[in-house]
């Protein structure tokens, strides 16, 4: 086939989408494919089809300790760089190795459609409403089989001017301790674990500095868990477990900083019912392809949902690939279920 690895962009997972890209590129070679590994941001010149070939460009392996600066690149005001729509058309499908921003939010999987574009993973409207956890949240509270913890929803607009008192009602409404999130973001990207008052107002400025909404809510102490669905079916859960503070960017990406369990730990029981929550969360959401879905279990044994994630990272590092490891899928394989699966939705009538 050929294909082109969509990734980089300029969202504040930058380096981690050109991780997963690199390492996707060099799996769907390794299968045999024609592969161009492009950076969104980036202009190509010279001849396009040559990629397929040659090479790529924007190519990085490397992920840093911190989110990177990319106020260079969002001053462009250009989310796509020349000739990168014209490549992704002439490819048979792009693996979208987006993460965060609108590689992610169905912004471009919107785009993608109007264009003609085949791409993998989920469509517009699910990525659209699993990237906003405080939708995701209004979505899932009702739903049976699926326990999320409480939490409000934070809006920038109320925040500015009237600081310390919205502040004070965050801890009326949510208690203490909590986390506060950016509502869309991901990779741990400027989320916070508040223990006191004190901690309050910083994190929520951090939080509403990457985006106009964030999410407040009950943190729960337990172990930390993430479970991948591939093609309509979960995998085995794995256990995340950092060595110091908690799964934030530095500890999910730098070797050595979190010791990861797969298969987890736990009884049969608890890994069946995250594996039905897991599979519950991707349908209800309107997700293909794969998602992943994070969960903690509370000391007391019960579960919780966290989030969804409709592009999950496919980095040396990451948990998708370490669960499908586990059932006997190798990551070239992995990459070839995830484009198979993706095509599937063209041969139906695909829900936008």
């Amino acid at each position: 086939m050929k294909i082109v690895v969509l990734c980089g962009g300029v969202s504040p997972e930058r380096d981690v989408s050109l991780s997963t890209g690199a390492k996707v590129a060099s799996a769907l070679r390794e299968s045999g494919n024609m592969v161009a590994l492009v950076d969104s941001a980036a202009d190509i010149t010279g001849d396009p089809e040559a990629m397929f070939k040659t090479g790529s460009v924007g190519e990085k392996a490397e992920i840093g300790d911190t989110a990177p600066d990319i106020a260079d690149l969002l001053r462009r005001r250009n989310y796509f760089g020349s000739g990168v729509i014209d490549i992704c058309r002439s490819a048979d499908i792009v693996f979208n190795a987006m993460h965060g921003g609108a590689g992610e939010d169905g912004t471009l999987q919107a785009a993608f459609d109007l264009l003609g574009i085949k791409y993998t993973g989920s469509g517009s409207k699910g990525c659209s409403v699993s990237m906003d956890k405080a939708v995701t949240k209004r979505i899932m509270a009702p739903v049976k089989g699926v326990s999320m913890p409480k939490g409000i929803t934070l809006n920038r607009f109320d925040f500015e001017g009237n600081e310390q008192s919205y502040a004070d009602n965050v801890i009326k409404e949510v208690g203490l301790p909590m986390v506060i999130k950016p509502a869309g973001g991901g990779s741990s990207v400027g989320v916070s674990i508040v223990r006191s008052r004190e901690e309050v107002l910083p994190a929520i400025e951090l939080a509403l500095a990457y985006e106009r909404k964030a999410v407040a809510e009950e943190y729960i102490k337990g172990r930390e868990f993430s479970v991948g669905v591939l093609g309509g079916r979960a995998l085995p859960p794995i256990e995340i477990i950092p060595k110091t503070g908690f799964y934030d960017y530095k500890n999910k990406y730098q070797s050595g900083c979190t010791d990861e369990i797969c298969p987890a730990d736990i009884t049969e029981k608890a890994a069946e019912e995250m594996k039905e929550a897991a599979v519950i969360v991707h349908e209800e959401l309107g997700l293909s392809a794969y998602s992943r879905t994070d969960f903690i279990m509370a000391e007391d044994g019960r579960i919780f949902a966290l989030e969804a994630n409709t592009l999950p990272g496919m980095t040396p590092m990451s948990l998708l690939p370490q669960e499908a490891a586990v059932v006997g899928i190798d990551f070239p394989a992995l990459c070839s279920i995830i484009i198979k699966e993706s095509l599937s939705k063209y041969d139906t009538n695909f829900d936008r």
